[in-house]
């Protein structure tokens, strides 16, 4: 359990925006984070392999998803799809169909569309330079480099939600509207650069537990804000869209409208409309199908 015991193992800093980590405070943080992940680091596949094709999938599919819904997910898919090439020529139906439960479903085309321009540009090598893996499709700053550190152990600085616990709740007690870019010199300071794919590894595990155990310290981040509800939502409905066209892929508008939200037509249409624009659908006429290109 976290409480005053482990908080006490590292100095406490000068009130205000801290910039650089005391040595002495340096070395009982690491030592705080590398003892726990030790003793309780998760087992999770992706975490054995450094094959950075495997790396990108896995850092993809956890963008805004639970953990545990990715431990299921992330077999499947790499025995779907085990190789860039494989996932590259794949149909969008039928990624879509193995992606599904997962959610965001916009990652999913993102994902085949990175492997595309890997298998064109890099001939099927995922790029280890961050300027070239954020040119891929849904890959921004903060992905590019965790690609970076877990597929090729760079030691580059970058930010996520479970790191960004961790920090916040060290160095910023009871301070509120946090900034990343007040953490950003803390984490560079603490950084291992000898084995930086572990360092993230403990820093990831310890900002989870950290969740179950305080008042979540993401809350006092200034990039903090609540999810909105699921039900109801367009997001909803997207995924009720798509799931019906896996499982009949070309159906007639109409039809596909009565059959999602009867009541509201012309919410449905725009969302169609949306999903069209974004290249997940088609409109043949008067039917709607996934795209096959």
């Amino acid at each position: 359990m976290i409480g005053k015991k482990t908080r006490e193992k590292v100095e406490k800093l000068p009130s205000g925006m801290p910039e650089k980590i005391p040595a002495p405070s340096i070395a009982r943080f690491r030592k705080t984070i590398l003892s726990y992940y030790a003793e309780n680091g998760r087992d999770l596949p992706w975490r054995h392999t450094t094959d950075p094709y495997r790396i990108l999938v896995s850092e993809i599919m956890l963008q805004q998803t639970q953990v545990d819904r990715v431990v299921k997910k992330y077999p499947e898919f790499m025995q779907s799809f085990p190789t860039c090439h494989d996932l590259a020529r794949a149909p969008l139906a039928e990624v879509l169909a193995v992606w599904r439960g997962m959610g965001y479903n916009r990652r999913a085309i993102a994902l085949r569309e990175s492997a595309r321009k890997i298998v064109r540009d890099h001939a099927g090598l995922v790029p280890e330079g961050i300027e070239e893996l954020e040119q891929l499709p849904g890959i921004g700053a903060a992905t590019a480099r965790s690609i970076a550190v877990f597929a090729f152990n760079r030691p580059v600085v970058f930010i996520e939600t479970n790191i960004r616990r961790v920090f916040i709740h060290y160095f910023f007690e009871g301070k509120t509207g946090v900034r990343d870019q007040d953490l950003l010199p803390l984490v560079k300071e603490a950084l291992d650069h000898q084995n930086p794919r572990v360092w993230y590894s403990a820093l990831m595990d310890y900002g989870t537990m950290l969740k179950t155990k305080v008042e979540n310290p993401n809350r006092r981040s200034a990039h903090y804000s609540r999810q909105t509800a699921f039900s109801g939502s367009d997001r909803q409905i997207r995924g009720t869209l798509l799931a019906r066209l896996i499982r009949t892929p070309d159906l007639d508008e109409d039809t596909l409208i009565t059959e999602i939200a009867r009541e509201e037509p012309d919410r449905v249409r725009r969302i169609i409309d949306r999903l069209i624009s974004e290249r997940f659908l088609e409109r043949a006429g008067s039917r709607i199908r996934i795209r096959n290109s």
